[in-house]
């Protein structure tokens, strides 16, 4: 039930649902699933970080990202602990064309890249919790568990995104929001080739 009411503003926010599909072919690859979430983690903390780097005049985006750097950083400690528990090597593995797909439609001038930026960063995160708690039920105990824990940092990280696109953007974005979200529901739901953690419907 906490999960439900945890992740109701997730179902709500993304414009589809993951694919049974996807979810199938990451049960056929869970060393590959492992390595790529740890690069999702790593990937997520160096965007917090980069955010605080651009932005230094934005007080509550540097709380904000430090903390969420914090956390995937621990995430990805403990994806890797999980991988040498497992004997999964820690391979090179080509980027997903996801998080690509989404910030080529940001705009360029200043703040509306800021905003982009943000909405995207929070339609990542919505994703990356949707999906935990897709898989988890199929998954073996342990696995099941570390996936489930990390629902609720997911699912504030989206928010903390979210709240932050709006404070800056200084006017009405729904509409934008609602762009970029048929954007990201586009790239889940299309064929693609490789599969990723962030990956659409397997080919």
């Amino acid at each position: 039930m906490a999960h439900q009411v945890l992740l109701a503003p997730i179902y709500e926010f993304l414009h589809c649902e993951t694919p049974d599909e996807w979810v199938n072919i990451a049960l056929q690859n869970q060393d590959v699933l492992l390595i790529d979430h740890a690069n999702c983690e790593k990937k997520a903390a160096a965007t917090a970080m980069s955010l605080m780097t651009r932005y230094l005049d934005r007080a509550e985006l540097l709380v904000c990202c430090a903390r969420l750097a914090r956390e995937e950083l621990h995430h990805f400690e403990q994806v890797v602990e999980l991988m040498q528990k497992r004997s999964v090597p820690y391979v090179y593995l080509s980027a997903s064309r996801y998080a690509t797909g989404l910030l080529k439609h940001a705009r360029h001038s200043e703040p509306e890249l800021l905003v982009d930026k943000l909405i995207i960063g929070a339609y990542i995160e919505a994703r990356s919790c949707e999906r935990f708690a897709k898989i988890a039920p199929s998954l073996d105990e342990e696995l099941r568990r570390f996936y489930l824990s990390l629902l609720r940092s997911e699912a504030r990280h989206y928010s903390d995104y979210l709240n932050l696109a709006r404070q800056y953007a200084g006017k009405d974005i729904n509409d934008r929001i609602t762009e970029i979200g048929r954007i990201e529901a586009e790239l889940i739901l299309a064929p693609d080739e490789q599969f990723r953690f962030h990956s659409g419907i397997p080919a």
